[in-house]
């Protein structure tokens, strides 16, 4: 077996700039090298942890000199910890480079002319701005290399957040600086008690435990849902459920809606199972401008509500409605956006992959007494047909808001044999925006283009393009 080649250190490396999913890049030799929680100017040394042909990724294990643009992150647990990475950097300048980041997708995937970038509309609160958590329990506690030399023996068990790379690895979180009150107090409260009492903790390989992962939702009304998923070892241990929920509700009286699953899945995920209803109700409400939505645990809602209005602020304004339009509205979810512009419309049609979502949809249209909206499930590709189009009139607006990969080539074909005077085109990843847009160049222009940005402290970044047929 032919061994692997060292991988080197590369020394007083000057970090240059900016790249892609929130890494920074420095050259050597011609090679690209991409380095994580570093920033423009700082001067690095640089463990390859992965060669590729073309470039390589590291991590900076010494500072020689720090950039001026850095500040000092706010959080315990920087750096280990997957989310915010970009703490470092001084918020200001995180809306510089999020800002450059749409520039550069439309001028290296688009490459088709468009108007000067709006400036990006930024987070009005930087922390505690996220309405959704989930904490997952493991029996495989992740150790700083701090703790694994203090040669104490140490609790393996934990609740928090997965380890980027190390899917089976937990860093337990002693505070989170995404979601408001009770949130931290909650999961401290849930870890202290399954411990005392023993209760088992997921293991993720195995697929054993009792304990498996903690969903904490917050609204904008002050509701409060909790829900717990329990692995299939809790079929032996109802004595567990019944006990950590009763203690929550004891010690949380302030929840609006309680809530357990037992998963006896392979993976964490709920939205194909029927939770259950501990106390309270089945629901939390959220509230945007007049509007109510029932938000359930497995519905789908923007994490940050603050700015989720001022992005559908953004796509309704772009839509520039008479009260005369008939608006598709692709990827419809549970229909926010459709119930939010549908007092502006003629009519709104939803168009959702999902069927449980659509139903939510209904019912948030019938809790606002909307009548104009009508939502149907399917294959996009199959239900945007000629039959479709004719029962329903041909859209004045299109809206599309399709998840991370973008939309299929397929869904971009029947866009342009639509031809809707008007596409608004809202996006998590400019990136996939920019290229199906290119695929839309061939009828329509870009307009306008409008940055939001719904989670600081990431490089993520959303954007609403405006379309008009040319």
């Amino acid at each position: 077996m032919a061994r692997r080649a060292k991988l080197p250190l590369l020394e007083n490396i000057t970090i240059e700039r900016m790249a892609a999913e929130g890494k920074c890049v420095a050259h050597v030799d011609e090679r690209a090298v991409f380095v994580p929680y570093t920033a423009p100017g700082d001067v690095v040394d640089i463990k390859v942890t992965k060669a590729r042909k073309k470039f390589w990724e590291g991590k900076a294990i010494t500072f020689h000199q720090y950039s001026p643009q850095r500040t000092e992150p706010f959080c315990s647990h920087f750096g280990i910890c997957g989310g915010c990475k970009w703490q470092h950097i001084p918020y200001e300048q995180q809306l510089v480079y999020k800002q450059q980041q749409v520039i550069d997708q439309f001028e290296r995937i688009g490459k088709i002319p468009f108007p000067e970038v709006e400036p990006i509309v930024p987070s009005g609160q930087t922390r505690y701005y996220r309405n959704k958590l989930e904490f997952a329990f493991s029996d495989q506690r992740w150790f700083t290399r701090e703790e694994i030399a203090s040669g104490e023996e140490l609790d393996k068990r934990a609740l928090g957040f997965h380890i980027p790379g190390s899917f089976e690895k937990i860093l337990p979180i002693e505070h989170c600086h995404l979601q408001t009150d009770p949130s931290n107090d909650i999961r401290l409260v849930v870890d202290k008690y399954a411990k005392e009492h023993e209760l088992p903790y997921y293991n993720m390989r195995q697929h054993t435990g009792v304990l498996r992962t903690l969903l904490i939702r917050t609204a904008s009304t002050g509701e409060l849902m909790v829900m717990v998923q329990f692995g299939r070892d809790a079929d032996h241990a109802p004595e567990a459920i019944e006990g950590l929920l009763n203690h929550l509700r004891e010690k949380f009286p302030m929840i609006t809606s309680l809530q357990y699953v037992v998963n006896r899945k392979m993976n964490d995920t709920f939205h194909d199972l029927e939770p259950t209803l501990f106390a309270g109700r089945p629901y939390i409400t959220e509230q945007m401008e007049d509007l109510r939505f029932q938000v359930s645990a497995q519905s789908f809602y923007q994490t940050n509500s603050e700015q989720a209005y001022q992005l559908y602020r953004i796509t309704r304004d772009f839509a520039q409605l008479t009260g005369e339009e008939v608006v598709y509205d692709l990827y419809s979810g549970t229909g926010t956006i459709a119930n939010f512009i549908a007092s502006q419309a003629k009519q709104v049609i939803g168009v959702e992959y999902v069927e449980a979502a659509t139903k939510d949809a209904e019912v948030n249209s019938q809790i606002n007494n909307i009548s104009n909206t009508a939502f149907f499930a399917g294959d996009m590709r199959k239900l945007l047909n000629p039959d479709f189009l004719e029962q329903h009139r041909q859209p004045d607006v299109i809206i599309t808001d399709p998840p991370r990969v973008g939309m299929h080539a397929d869904v971009v074909k029947q866009l342009l044999e639509i031809a809707a005077p008007r596409i608004v085109y809202v996006s998590c990843n400019p990136a996939t925006q920019a290229r199906d847009i290119a695929l839309l160049h061939e009828k329509y222009r870009v307009e306008k283009l409008q940055p939001v940005d719904m989670f600081p402290h990431t490089h993520h970044v959303e954007n609403v393009a405006l379309l008009t047929l040319r």
